[in-house]
This record gives structure tokens, sequence and C-alpha cells, in this order.
């Protein structure tokens, strides 16, 4: 489990590499694919806009960048949520996942 002493840069790589790892984002056919693609763009796009806000070059360029990743979290929430809806993978496996198995 992820500390929440650590700095926000090393939560959000971890949980991109949970994402990467996340075995029901194996390779499926169709629409679960098209979904599983959808979160995994989103699920890595937070942890790449924190650390490139880490470089910002003004004030309002760091907070761009941190909103920018506050919306990849949304959509990645949205997806999460539109695959368990749908059963299309197991409700189980996603759990699984969140824990960093």
């Amino acid at each position: 489990m992820t500390s929440p002493n650590k700095a926000i840069t090393d939560r959000t790589f971890e949980f991109a590499v949970r994402i990467v790892k996340c075995k029901v984002l194996d390779e499926s056919p169709g629409v679960a694919q098209t979904l599983s693609k959808q979160l995994i763009k989103s699920g890595t796009s937070i942890g790449a806009n924190v650390e490139e806000s880490q470089s910002a070059q003004s004030t309002a360029d760091f907070v761009n960048k941190l909103e920018i990743a506050l919306k990849e979290a949304k959509e990645t929430r949205y997806w999460i949520r539109l695959l368990m809806a749908t059963e299309i993978h197991a409700r189980k496996s996603f759990i699984i996942c969140s824990r960093g198995n």
C-alpha cells in the first residue's frame, strides 16, 4: 500500500506501474481492448503530468500541469467505473490490481 507521506511523484509513478501491470488489461479483443487502452493512457498520464510539473517555468505552468493531472485522474476513474459496471472485467480483478498485485 502506498504511504500518504510519499511524494506525489512517487505515488503517481507507482499508480502508473500498477495500471501497466494489471493483468485484466492484457490484450483483450474488441471493446475490452479499446477501454483498456484508454485506461492505460489516462492512468499513466497522471504521473507524467505530475513529473512534468516539477520543472514548471512558472507558478501558472505548475498549476496547469497539476490541473491536467487531475483531469487525467478523473478520466481514469471513469474508465475503471465503466469497465466494472459493464462487467467486461471482473470486479475482483480490479480490486486485486488496486492492491498492487
